[in-house]
């Protein structure tokens, strides 16, 4: 089934050449002149990798602190015990807990962006991974959310760290701020996951690393990007 655009998607569509790839600066400005939304919409940035997800060593997975935030508020669950809860607390969690935690996420509550996790609490945090899995909320050493420098983690979370991992097609896609942001705040944030990403390649990458690099908000059309600008 074709999907049908409505006449201002196709008046914006119109307005970017879909055979171009716009440098950084030029495809922010036009992506902010292309969103069309009547709220403050999110901005994300896509990458389209030539790497083989079948491959262990060819999955990215990671985190990064954008430099001026995400634009969003985000709800943070710490499970830990004792002296780390306590740490945790202080660092401005929004939730802190050990086995009551566990037991209220299995009952069904699920109202929070990031949860992190102490390493001996991972076993009890187990017993929900079912439900934590599928949201994208199981902690993970690889993104920063399995530490025992909890206090960090809780700052990282709340001041803009944004999250990345490959789809099964090759695909990256991170939300790297909103179209209110100044325009060079917007450029600083894609230029620092840009570089994460670029520096991530696989080594069993052979030919060309990032196919294409595309820019987006909510309900907006895509904005190509130079990868060479980035």
């Amino acid at each position: 089934m074709t999907q049908k655009h409505g006449k201002k998607y196709l008046e914006a569509a119109a307005k970017v050449e879909a055979e171009k790839a716009y440098n950084l600066t030029e495809g922010v400005s036009l992506l902010k002149e292309v969103s069309y939304a009547n709220f403050d919409a999110s901005v994300e940035l896509t990458f389209k990798l030539n790497v083989d997800t079948r491959q262990a060593d060819q999955q990215l997975r990671g985190a990064v602190v954008l430099p001026n935030g995400s634009g969003k508020d985000k709800k943070v669950v710490v499970f830990a015990q004792g002296d780390k809860a306590k740490e945790a607390e202080a660092a401005g969690a929004d939730v802190v807990g050990a086995a009551d935690l566990v037991q209220k996420i299995q009952g069904g509550w699920l109202d929070f962006d990031v949860a992190i996790a102490t390493p001996d609490m991972m076993a009890q945090v187990g017993r929900v991974g079912r439900a934590l899995g599928p949201k994208g909320l199981m902690p993970n050493p690889k993104t920063g959310t399995v530490t025992m420098d909890v206090k960090k983690a809780v700052s990282d979370a709340k001041g803009g760290q944004v999250t990345y991992r490959t789809d099964r097609d090759g695909n990256v896609a991170v939300t790297v701020g909103r179209v209110s942001f100044d325009d060079a705040k917007l450029a600083e944030n894609i230029k620092a996951i840009a570089s994460v990403i670029l520096k991530a390649r696989p080594a069993a990458v052979k030919g060309t690393y990032v196919s294409n690099v595309a820019l987006a908000s909510t309900m907006s059309p895509a904005v190509t990007l130079d990868v060479t600008s980035l």
